[in-house]
């Protein structure tokens, strides 16, 4: 499940618009109404007469609107927009009790599919954490299918992971944190203006930091990996203060993916944040 609207699209006539209707202060109209709010969300855009037709009969614009299917729709964020409008016209149409049983219905949908939003009053679709950190990745590897080199590297890293669930020795972990910095290092290699080929030289190459401290940072990440013994290098064992842990792999997964924005700049966080 990818935490948004798009995959389970189908759902939300059973469990948002068909309730919704039986409320008692829904007109027989209100199909047609939020069809013609929805219309710049397609891919395609409908006819003016088929506009038309559907305004006039409260009947076909209900039938037309149940069955539409999730490929129609510009993307994921096309069908947020809609949603956040609709509030609007079941306000209209109905008042505060109508919207009100709309706001409480989407809030129930979220809940039962785990999507990646939180909604708030009047009726605002905000991502969640988790929900940013899984665009953020769900990009990634979009970035990373364009490009066979980004994918093996890819790969790689996602099965190094998958192995630490029989497997969570400190070797294993050692591994996985390599295949990811890895990855780091082709995807900064293929910036603009890098032509270094470790990571903490590329990070003084890539011109996208906001401040020294934040490069900084993954270069002193990129060292821990250099130092560490067996993860990049012999390293220096002397400055091993344990052995690594599985709390270890968490924290490094996720503190470097937070910093690939900066390093793969194929990569659209706008599209991680908001989705496609």
């Amino acid at each position: 499940m990818r935490g948004e609207f798009l995959p389970v699209w189908s759902e939300t006539w059973g469990d948002i618009w068909s309730p919704l209707a039986k409320h008692a202060g829904a007109p027989k109209d209100m199909f047609s109404e939020l069809y013609r709010e929805f219309t710049p969300a397609f891919i395609v855009a409908s006819s003016p007469e088929s506009l038309a037709e559907i305004a006039a009969n409260p009947d076909k614009g209900r039938a037309t609107f149940q069955q539409m299917k999730a490929d129609i729709f510009q993307g994921e964020r096309a069908v947020v927009e809609f949603l956040e409008r609709a509030h609007g016209v079941v306000d209209d149409l109905g008042g505060d009790a109508l919207a009100n049983r709309y706001f409480l219905l989407v809030e129930a949908f979220l809940s039962k599919f785990s999507l990646r939003y939180d909604l708030r009053r009047p009726f605002a679709l905000n991502p969640t954490l988790s929900g940013v950190f899984a665009g953020l990745i769900r990009e990634l590897k979009a970035v990373t299918l364009r490009d066979p080199h980004f994918h093996s590297l890819m790969v790689d890293f996602e099965e190094s992971l998958r192995d630490l669930s029989t497997d969570s020795s400190s070797r294993r972990i050692r591994i996985c944190i390599q295949k990811q910095v890895n990855l780091l290092e082709a995807l900064g290699q293929n910036s603009p203006g890098v032509a270094a080929n470790t990571l903490g030289a590329i990070c003084d190459q890539v011109g996208s930091w906001p401040h020294d401290k934040i490069k900084e940072a993954v270069k002193a990440l990129y060292k821990f990996t250099c130092s560490y013994p067996g993860i990049r290098h012999g390293g220096t064992p002397a400055t091993a203060l344990r052995d690594i842990e599985i709390k270890d792999m968490v924290a490094m997964t996720v503190v470097l993916a937070g910093f690939t924005p900066y390093l793969a700049h194929q990569l659209d966080s706008d599209i991680a944040y908001r989705g496609q």
